[in-house]
């Protein structure tokens, strides 16, 4: 008789990522569902092209598998996946190695989840999906949960099988319940994919490898600095003279959306430069490389190129005022500044706690704004916080972090990046082979 295994596991007995897939799209399109009937999430909200949808369901699958988890060490369990399928429970034994990191996350997480009052756990997936807890006072660990799921969600939405999938997902989650009247017109889910990335030949992939530890950025409100320069970590190899010139095609005429464009990817370069792990990723994961190059260049720039009154000061030194942006791109103008206002003020908190514990005589640990950027690097499950780090009841660093790649996200949906970025990462893939 053949195994029911079969097909399931590879050669070294952990479940086949294919598998996996399937059953997390099957569950998610339950959780998704059950969010509905539980009013969490509306049909208009299903129906929407927001780009944080895309992070909403997957946490919210995240959660509801924390729930339902009744093993120790905690483990997913898994929809049955048809008839004559066994019902199996992901763990960390049978995790496709790719998962490893994000499921070691999530088991830290269901402990906490499970001990919450009824109550909490309500607020819990109030927070994931963006809505304001009910219970007074807001306890803080909700959002140091939320911000975790939501991270390792961020991970799972730029993987281009699940992208290309979702759609469905919602479109399920919208039918269940729905009225069958023949007048009546069908709701349709309007998620549309980001554009895909299409790595350079790989002759041209750079083979570099390294490790890289980033500084927080150093700003200036008066005078908004250049948004080329990321300041390198210290163990970063200095950048060749040889290095390709940043590519921009920016003019004093060009489109709002042009200019935004071509200075985030003129930060892009100085962010390869400054972080080797990256270029090793580019040649082995290239979508996973450039969101994390993407996203480090949001950061970059929100915290060198905006100036007090909101406007982007952009490639050859081009300003753009939130007045004359369109208005579908001001909401990620007015993100870009906030997310910079904040960088100012967690490293503002980080330099004044780090005075503190060195006139205590006390440890300073991993500043939160380096870590927020170790996580932008690295993804979700990367941590610091067992090597010197600290991990705060909040989980503000996640949280930072998770602010900064929805941006990412929001940006990378948009089709005019789709329009340069193979040219745009066939000569950042140089750097690596002239550094």
């Amino acid at each position: 008789m053949p195994s029911p295994l079969r097909g399931q596991l590879d050669e070294e007995g952990r479940l086949v990522e294919q598998y996996v897939q399937d059953a997390f799209h099957d569950f998610l399109k339950s959780s998704l569902a059950h969010a509905k009937a539980e009013r969490l999430l509306d049909v208009e909200v299903l129906s929407g092209a927001e780009g944080d949808l895309m992070i909403t369901g997957p946490a919210l699958s995240l959660y509801f598998a924390a729930l339902r988890s009744t093993t120790d060490p905690p483990s997913v369990p898994l929809p049955h996946m048809g008839n004559s399928s066994p019902r199996h429970h992901l763990s960390l034994d049978n995790c496709p190695t790719v998962f490893i990191p994000f499921l070691r996350l999530w088991s830290d997480c269901v402990p906490a989840i499970q001990g919450l009052a009824p109550e909490h756990k309500h607020d819990l997936a109030r927070v994931i999906c963006g809505l304001p807890p009910l219970s007074q006072p807001v306890l803080p660990t909700l959002n140091r949960l939320a911000a975790d799921l939501r991270s390792i969600s961020i991970e799972i939405s730029q993987r281009r099988s699940f992208q290309d999938r979702y759609a469905s997902d919602l479109q399920a989650a919208i039918d269940v319940g729905a009225r069958a009247d023949p007048g009546t017109v069908r709701v349709k889910a309007s998620f549309v994919p980001p554009p895909a990335y299409t790595p350079p030949d790989s002759d041209t992939a750079p083979a570099f490898s390294g490790k890289a530890s980033l500084g927080p950025p150093s700003r200036s409100r008066s005078r908004p600095r250049s948004p080329h320069v990321l300041p390198p970590s210290a163990n970063a190899p200095p950048r060749s003279p040889a290095t390709p010139p940043t590519p921009t095609i920016a003019t004093t005429t060009s489109p709002a959306i042009e200019l935004i464009r071509e200075t985030l990817y003129a930060a892009l370069a100085d962010v390869f430069a400054s972080t080797p792990s990256l270029l090793t990723l580019l040649k082995s994961d290239p979508p996973r490389a450039y969101f994390g190059a993407v996203a480090l260049a949001v950061l970059a720039v929100s915290s060198s190129a905006i100036t007090p009154d909101g406007a982007v000061v952009g490639v050859r030194g081009i300003p753009l005022t939130l007045s004359k942006c369109p208005a579908p791109l001001r909401p990620l103008m007015r993100e870009l500044g906030a997310i910079g206002r904040e960088a100012a003020l967690i490293e503002e908190e980080d330099t004044m706690e780090a005075i503190r514990l060195a006139q205590e005589g006390s440890e300073v640990p991993v500043p939160r704004l380096e870590r927020a950027q170790l996580l932008l690097e690295r993804g979700a499950g990367h941590d610091v916080r067992g090597d010197g780090g600290r991990r705060s009841e909040e989980g503000r660093a996640v949280a930072f972090a998770n602010r900064v790649n929805a941006l990412a996200l929001s940006m990378t949906r948009l089709p005019e990046f789709r329009e340069r970025q193979d040219d745009v990462f066939k000569v950042l893939s140089g750097i690596g082979l002239s550094s």
